[in-house]
């Protein structure tokens, strides 16, 4: 895995840039303005454009339980890597495992943790490639990485070494007999990803395949379940900003709820709920807003959002409207859902079905505690769902999923529940027989002896979500 450092960038320019800055400098004297003539704009610092995520002895605990795990499980090397930097009109995002472990925004890097040797090395590029534009050199001025002093105060790593080195420690690591570990996403063994015709790998499926072709005789291991059993139960660091992120979607809610009316579309919504939540403190939204009405309100997020203007209908008078919406604050996010009469009043039927929903929730949320499992949480749901109803239920998870820097955070359904985890409770209501989908959808928080709901200050009960919406 050979990688070559970006150029350094300097203030000399051969050919037309300074021909250009030649003609630039001639022309000024012409005309007397040489003052205004700017210097190269200095380079910029990691630590002037970002704030610390949390303190330096919290990511090495971090890396100090993974290790624990890697040794208790034969030892190796596991390689977690950055995001590659490229974005495509949105602003950067690293990948989860690097960012859990560095708390560095820094792109096309590898975090090696070492068991044998009890030590995390971090590959990084000399410079931030991201930095740098030869043909504008004010706009684009330069950042350091590697030899950034500052950087290494901020994830406390044990050694810093160029990107350039990976591909040949790693390959006298493998001749060696070492052991390569990746998290894989799931548990069980390595998959083998295979590139498709159209489309493209995935970041970790991607590092699988290198290391296949690069080191073929190595032994791949997975790490997925020491990963999901750390980054499962959530410091109170964590928490506290997981509070933030749900107490800002229930303002964006209940913003968005004061517009629910017949006429009213359904990007309105979205708008008025993304800017509430902006407003509270969130800096990103960490997926498109699934606000649903009528008979879009039957079909899930995947296959609305198979269309590019499925998801923008108007409000009528007799539709329900579903909320599955959250926001990204400070790098932790929420995932909220409530469901909203658009005339401002249920139906008798719609308010059954509700609260088929709502019991549902409730009863999962009275039998969270220490030591459950998610499993057993699945068997409570049906418990309190009529026969009748069960084949119009959301199958065959708990009816929710961990949460923390994703909606999608590692979980493993057969780990006991310990104090600090926290998932969402959603049983989904889909009837197509009746054209009916109702839902309800709670952060919860396992404490010593039982749950909080994150999500409690903001209404299920029926009656108190009409009181909502004007």
């Amino acid at each position: 895995m050979n990688a070559s450092p970006a150029p350094r960038v300097t203030n000399r320019r051969p050919g037309r840039c300074l021909l250009a800055g030649s003609l630039l400098a001639a022309a000024a004297a012409a005309t007397g303005d040489i003052g205004r003539l700017s210097a190269q704009t200095p380079e910029q610092r990691y630590s002037d454009w970002v704030r610390p995520g949390f303190r330096p002895q919290e990511y090495e605990f971090r890396r100090n339980r993974i290790l624990d795990g890697l040794r208790a499980t034969g030892g190796g090397l596991l390689l977690v890597p950055s995001s590659d930097g490229i974005t495509h009109g949105e602003t950067f995002r690293q990948l989860e495992d690097f960012w859990y472990l560095t708390g560095l925004e820094v792109p096309q890097s590898m975090l090696v943790l070492d068991a044998r040797r009890d030590a995390s090395i971090l590959f990084m590029p000399q410079r931030d490639p991201r930095f740098e534009n030869p043909g504008r050199p004010n706009d684009f001025p330069g950042r350091p990485l590697l030899d950034d002093y500052r950087i290494r105060g901020i994830g406390g790593a044990d050694d810093y070494r160029d990107i350039a080195e990976l591909g040949g420690f790693l390959r006298e690591r493998a001749e060696a007999g070492e052991v390569l570990r990746v998290n894989a996403g799931a548990p069980g063994e390595v998959p083998d990803p295979v590139v498709p015709v159209v489309g493209s790998l995935d970041p970790m499926a991607s590092l699988i395949r290198r290391l296949r072709d690069d080191h073929p005789d190595a032994r791949l291991v997975n790490a997925f379940e020491i990963v999901a059993r750390l980054r499962m139960v959530k410091s109170p660091a964590e928490i506290m900003r997981m509070r933030r992120a749900a107490d800002a979607t229930m303002a964006g809610i209940r913003a968005a709820a004061a517009l629910v009316r017949p006429g009213v579309d359904e990007r309105t919504l979205q708008g008025e709920f993304e800017r509430a939540c902006r407003q509270a403190g969130a800096q990103s939204i960490p997926f498109t807003p699934i606000i649903k009405s009528g008979p879009n309100s039957l079909w899930p997020w995947r296959v609305l959002a198979a269309h590019y203007d499925r998801r923008n209908r108007r409000l009528e008078d007799g539709d329900l409207v579903i909320f599955d919406v959250g926001c990204e604050l400070n790098g932790y996010v929420s995932d909220v859902g409530r469901t909203f009469p658009a005339n401002g009043a249920f139906t008798d039927v719609q308010r059954e079905k509700l609260l088929v929903s709502t019991r549902a929730a409730e009863a999962v949320i009275a039998a969270i505690r220490p030591g459950v499992t998610l499993r057993e949480l699945t068997d409570v749901a049906y418990d309190a769902i009529p026969d009748e109803e069960e084949p119009y239920m959301q199958t065959p998870s708990f009816f929710g999923h961990h949460i923390g820097l994703s909606t999608g955070d590692p979980a493993l359904l057969d780990e006991p529940l310990a104090p600090g985890m926290v998932f969402t409770v959603e049983p989904w209501y889909y009837n197509h027989d009746i054209g009916v989908s109702v839902f309800v959808e709670e952060v919860v928080l396992v404490t010593e002896d039982g749950a909080e709901v994150l999500t409690d200050a903001l209404p299920r009960d029926p009656d108190a979500l009409e009181a909502l919406v004007p």
